[in-house]
């Protein structure tokens, strides 16, 4: 087992880490930029070395910064988190040049499943469905056009590279496609700087429903349930739960034996999810792998009462799976609300700033994984989540219950958060009957949300 682990994060998952960390045994490691010298995975890990200024590109995404750091402290393994570089294959390698161990797949595993387009080839070798699409990518608009019509519309344009719900775009009809091609096109180079394009039929309002799966490297590969993350703005999660009340236990088993399939297809080792939508006649079909712990992570732990982050360290120092798929027991409902820094009645603006007062609710099956204390300045240089509201309940109904119970007592003052829309949601009748899909929000902002 690892002695010291750097964490090559910040906020709620380096925390999160940090925790498992220690409950190894494992002495942790925190770095920060200049402007989160306070944080708390600052204060909570053994040792904290500063990288960088606030810009992302000169502290968490300084590949050069970040190993100096973990070689100079003599770790034996760095575990990127989510976001920033944890699906960053040159990163993978160069951890493993450095003598430390990657707590995630490969660096060739990652290259593989990152392209969306060979992931799509991969699944379909492996008899994993897949959306209607292009072949590859499309070299230029005129091709685009071409394929767009062969699969007919509506078409969902997707950046090769993509994630995030960035370098996407819908077409309804061919009057409409060459602009959101060449916009798609653009935030793609924007944001990854790669605008390889590819295309899929888009599945209208569909379920988008995830499996958690975890390899070790020996072959073993299992998966651990769904979750359900249709609750979306702007095709980023906001509220995820397991299990999915659209999934019968035959379908469950056939899409978690699909995940294992995908698993085995891209040679994976460690944690990752396969990702599908499932249209309302239970048609289902992958879109891709997340190569990485997932945000939504605590509500698998939740049912299952596996921690995740002890399976991935456990896996990356060369131990076998300590579980079996027919060990694997779905017990109760797990609800997550994501609380961000942001305002959705003016479009979800970021709404950075001092945090003047918290209150964090406990009482059975209450989890709160945040960096959040009275005093705490929010950046506005990250991500704008601050919370990971979990619940557990026995039943879907008693986990919202507890989750309504929950954000009404949660309390953050100083700064906008979505909390009154999550709160909204949670008592809306037909997300409490199960009747929601990706378009929910879309659809009924205007009522959920108070200006």
């Amino acid at each position: 087992m690892f002695k010291r682990i750097l964490i090559a994060n910040r906020g709620e998952i380096a925390v999160r880490i940090i925790r498992t960390c220690k409950e190894l045994g494992i002495e942790a490691v925190a770095i920060y930029s200049d402007v989160d010298a306070s944080s708390l995975h600052v204060k909570l890990a053994d040792h904290a070395i500063c990288i960088g200024s606030s810009k992302a590109s000169e502290s968490y995404l300084n590949i050069q910064n970040i190993l100096a750091a973990a070689t100079s402290l003599h770790c034996d393994a760095i575990h990127p988190g989510f976001g920033f570089l944890s699906e960053n294959a040159q990163f993978a390698r160069l951890v493993e040049e450095c003598g430390m161990k990657f707590i995630g797949p490969k660096g060739s595993v990652i290259d593989k499943m990152g392209n969306k387009a060979m992931a799509r080839q991969i699944m379909i070798e492996a008899g994993v469905p897949v959306v209607p699409g292009s072949q590859g990518i499309v070299k230029d608009v005129q091709e685009a056009k071409d394929v767009a019509m062969k699969i007919g519309y509506p078409i969902l344009i997707k950046a090769s590279a993509g994630g995030g719900g960035r370098g996407m775009r819908k077409a309804f009809s061919p009057e409409e496609f060459e602009q959101a091609f060449a916009t798609a096109k653009a935030e793609a180079k924007a944001c990854f700087n790669d605008d390889a394009m590819y295309l899929e039929k888009l599945i209208l309002n569909p379920k988008h429903i995830e499996f958690q799966i975890l390899a070790d490297t020996y072959g073993n590969v299992i998966h651990l349930g769904e979750r359900d993350c249709s609750i979306q703005r702007r095709n980023q999660k906001m509220i995820e739960e397991s299990p999915s009340k659209a999934l019968t236990a035959s379908l469950r088993e056939k899409m978690g034996n699909d995940a294992v399939r995908a698993a085995k297809g891209a040679g994976y080792t460690n944690a990752g999810t396969i990702e599908y939508v499932l249209d309302s006649e239970g048609n289902y079909y992958f879109i891709e792998m997340n190569t990485r712990i997932q945000v939504e992570h605590p509500v698998t732990e939740m049912v299952t009462g596996v921690d995740l982050i002890r399976e991935q360290i456990r896996i990356a120092a060369g131990q076998r799976l300590g579980l079996k798929q027919a060990n694997v027991m779905l017990q109760g409902h797990a609800i997550e609300c994501r609380i961000n820094a942001e305002k959705p009645s003016e479009n979800f603006r970021p709404s950075p700033g001092l945090v003047k007062g918290v209150h964090l609710p406990g009482g059975l099956g209450v989890r709160i994984d945040t960096t959040l204390y009275q005093g705490y300045l929010v950046s506005p240089h990250y991500d704008s989540m601050v919370a990971k509201v979990i619940v557990h309940g026995t039943n879907r109904l008693e986990a919202i219950r507890r989750m309504r119970r929950v954000l009404s007592e949660l309390v953050i003052d100083g700064i906008d958060t979505n909390q009154e829309l999550q709160y909204m949601i949670l008592h809306h009748n037909e997300y409490v009957k199960g009747n929601f899909d990706t378009g929910f929000i879309e659809a009924h902002l205007d009522s959920l949300v108070d200006e």
